[in-house]
């Protein structure tokens, strides 16, 4: 295994050597660790999430601190960026979520049916007995009648049924597909990309636009989408996936000192309003939001408990000499430093923290749909706590 830190030093895949300065005893490595460039992962990827990390930044670790078949592990899993990219890498694939749409997202991508599958079985999807859609429904906001009619008898036959890996494919693929800015999405023109604004909002920005929701066909825009994510192959081969829905703070699942790896971007200092951003794809999923139990962090005594909370049980998961590369990025426009509020957090538990390593890149697309311009405020760079379990 590598020394990371000599490792972080001798850096040179940017081309720039690595800044390293120390500030309080807290050493910090800086540098272009990964591409700034779009969708450079592999396809399987590619779904829509707010506020994921790229999969450079678990390629970046897991190369470097995990061997093949070892556990690499995610308790804040999102879209299952982590997970994916270990799975990817032949390693074994281990992530947990409050949201439970989570593992709905992340699971059938771990396990791809091939084309024709998902061709056949949408087949059947086709000629499913459409609903009857009320004038009033407010979901006409988004989608055509014709539309919503074929929506409802998809959920409809999803949530009937006891659904195989197929069907899983085919609901996290509509999961995706509900509501977006462009004719690859079910809706009308919308933003952000999946995460639904409210009805009263979608109306506002139907009038604004002068638009009403086209008419679209779901059984082609999900085999569409599902070519896309299969265009570069199912994936390595991998040892079955471990994949939670609860709390970071209690997942039994997982035995202790099996973890080579966790690498993980938890919730910030912001206050999460769950049935506001999910309310859409929890109604196809058939999830009540009211029962996600999203932590809300009003402050930084708040965030620094649950941080600690967290660390008690990774210090149970993860083997002696295996590595925590936790993501705190920037908040409050840089005036918040988490990873202090890290470092305090965990102190007096078996890890040690070797440093922070920062990815200082240039303007992103991302960033961008997000109204956010690169240095100037909201979550800038990549700021990774590096610690080991003693």
């Amino acid at each position: 295994m590598i020394d990371p830190i000599e490792d972080l030093r001798r850096f040179s895949g940017s081309g720039t050597p690595t800044i390293e300065h120390d500030e309080s005893g807290l050493r910090s490595f800086v540098n272009a660790w990964w591409t700034a460039a779009q969708r450079q992962g592999h396809a399987l990827h590619e779904i829509s999430y707010r506020a994921c990390f790229k999969a450079q930044l678990p390629e970046f670790f897991i190369a470097r601190l995990t061997e093949a078949s070892e556990t690499v592990y995610d308790p804040f899993s999102g879209r299952g960026t982590t997970a994916m990219q270990a799975a990817l890498m032949g390693r074994h694939p281990a992530a947990n979520d409050v949201n439970p749409l989570s593992a709905m997202l992340l699971a059938p991508r771990l396990d791809p049916p091939t084309l024709g599958e998902i061709a056949e079985r949408l087949a059947r999807v086709a000629d499913l007995a459409r609903e009857q859609v009320d004038a009033d429904d407010p979901l006409l906001a988004f989608y055509h009648p014709d539309t919503l009619a074929h929506l409802a008898a998809l959920r409809r036959y999803l949530l009937e049924r006891a659904p195989d890996r197929v069907d899983r494919w085919i609901r996290m693929v509509a999961l995706n597909r509900l509501t977006g800015h462009s004719p690859g999405f079910f809706s009308v023109y919308t933003m952000p990309p999946n995460q639904a604004v409210s009805v009263a909002s979608q109306r506002k920005i139907n009038a604004r636009r002068g638009q009403t929701p086209p008419p679209r066909d779901i059984v082609a825009l999900i085999l569409r989408k599902s070519r896309a994510l299969l265009a570069d192959g199912p994936g390595a081969a991998h040892p079955p996936a471990v994949l939670t829905t609860g709390t970071a703070d209690n997942v039994p699942a997982l035995a202790d000192a099996s973890v080579a790896l966790i690498v993980t971007s938890p919730p910030f200092l912001d206050i999460v309003d769950y049935e506001a951003d999910n309310w859409l794809r929890c109604w196809f999923a058939g999830i009540d939001p009211a029962s996600v139990a999203i932590d809300h962090h009003r402050d930084i005594a708040s965030w620094r408990g649950f941080v600690r909370r967290s660390f008690v049980d990774f210090a149970r998961v993860v083997r002696p000499g295996g590595h925590v590369a936790f993501e705190v990025g920037e908040v409050r426009g840089g005036k918040v430093r988490l990873e202090r509020e890290v470092v305090a957090a965990i102190a007096g538990l078996p890890f040690t923290v070797l440093g922070v390593v920062v990815n200082q890149q240039a303007f992103t697309k991302t960033a961008h749909c997000w109204g956010v311009g690169n240095n100037r405020g909201g979550t800038n760079s990549n700021r990774i706590v590096l610690a080991r379990r003693l």
